[in-house]
């Protein structure tokens, strides 16, 4: 049996984090749907940025588009939400079958707009609106300016993927914006089923520390930060305030692995899905992780609630002069860095193509 069969079994959800139009139109994602066990489907502004520079399968479209006075950003999302619409429908039946634990597709805000969280909100509101899809996760970034939408968008009822979270703490204070949020609906006579799911970054952590960690702690941060947060993850489920919104209707939110190809040349080539096996968790991986993860028949042993020797491994790096806790912030921070370069040269290729398309016409 592959590993992806595997892992579905065990309970945890395969999420693509990749979309082009090709891989709708040839059928590849429907493949995936049906043969590796994927139930859903992450983006961000690099994965489109390539899928609309490498390849002319956005032209006709962007010169449609074009007619109709739309430019930049509009054009983008335009482009976007029929990608993700077209995605949402594929695993609509999925949605359905798991009263909405599964099945989703995710759309990121602009990342220009993660310090103003009235802006962010609105954003969200209008994506969730257009897409018109109950199975679409808007990507908030789960950083301090970005907690307040975070909690605005739940109560709002719009499903949220939170992103941007490096650590437990950054897990935590997620957690409480969407309970916050869903709280807020309980007491407004509201139904409280709104989906979430908040994205740790994992093979970041050891890329940072590649350099400065002995040989015995290669490739160990990322998997330690991840146990720590499950071990959190975990007792948030089964404390009593967490259990009395469930009581009244509402929907975990759960915990997924991101960032989970491997880095080091060297490592496993499913190192961090191996490492990372837990029910009731999402892992959204690249398609070279998920086709390399259905070439595997084994899998290893499933992540201790209590978060096994994580503490110990957090204190082997403590001791080498890493402080995890402004590691943690570093990487948050660069990370929303990288997601404004990104988009930046997102809306550079769109502008390009435009003006290449315009000329052509």
């Amino acid at each position: 049996m592959k590993a992806t069969q595997l892992l579905y079994n065990l309970g945890q959800s395969l999420w693509l984090d990749n979309i082009t139009r090709s891989l709708l139109a040839s059928g590849k994602l429907n493949r995936y749907i049906n043969e590796l066990s994927v139930t859903g489907l992450t983006s961000n502004p690099t994965i489109f940025d390539n899928a609309i520079r490498k390849s002319g399968d956005y032209d006709i479209a962007i010169n449609t588009k074009l007619g109709e006075g739309k430019s930049g950003e509009e054009l983008f999302f335009d482009l976007a939400l029929e990608d993700l619409i077209r995605a949402a429908d594929l695993f609509r039946s999925i949605y359905d079958r798991t009263n909405g634990v599964d099945g989703y597709v995710s759309l990121e805000v602009s990342p220009l707009l993660a310090y103003d969280p009235t802006s962010t909100l609105a954003a969200a509101k209008d994506l969730f609106s257009r897409a018109g899809r109950p199975n679409l996760l808007i990507k908030i970034p789960g950083t301090e300016q970005g907690l307040p939408a975070i909690e605005e968008a739940i109560f709002a009822g719009i499903p949220v993927n939170v992103t941007l979270l490096f650590s437990r703490e950054h897990y935590i204070a997620a957690a409480e914006a969407f309970l916050r949020g869903i709280e807020r609906r309980i007491e407004a006579g509201l139904k409280p089923d709104v989906g979430s799911v908040a994205s740790v970054f994992i093979s970041r952590w050891d890329a940072a520390v590649a350099s400065k960690a002995p040989e015995k702690l290669r490739n160990r941060l990322g998997i330690a930060i991840a146990m720590r947060t499950y071990a959190a993850a975990r007792n948030l489920l089964t404390s009593p305030r967490w259990q009395r919104v469930y009581n009244l209707g509402a929907r975990p939110q759960r915990l997924l692995w991101a960032s989970t190809g491997t880095k080091d040349p060297n490592a496993s080539d499913i190192l961090y899905v191996k490492a990372l096996a837990a029910p009731f968790t999402v892992n959204t991986m690249p398609e070279s992780t998920l086709t390399a993860l259905s070439r595997h028949t084994r899998l290893g042993s499933i992540l201790p609630p209590d978060g096994g020797d994580s503490e110990e491994v957090l204190q082997e790096f403590v001791k080498t002069g890493i402080d995890i806790d402004v590691l943690a912030s570093q990487l948050q921070d660069e990370g929303a860095k990288a997601f404004v370069k990104s988009w930046n040269e997102l809306l550079e290729c769109i502008n390009s193509k435009s003006l290449l398309i315009s000329k052509a016409g």
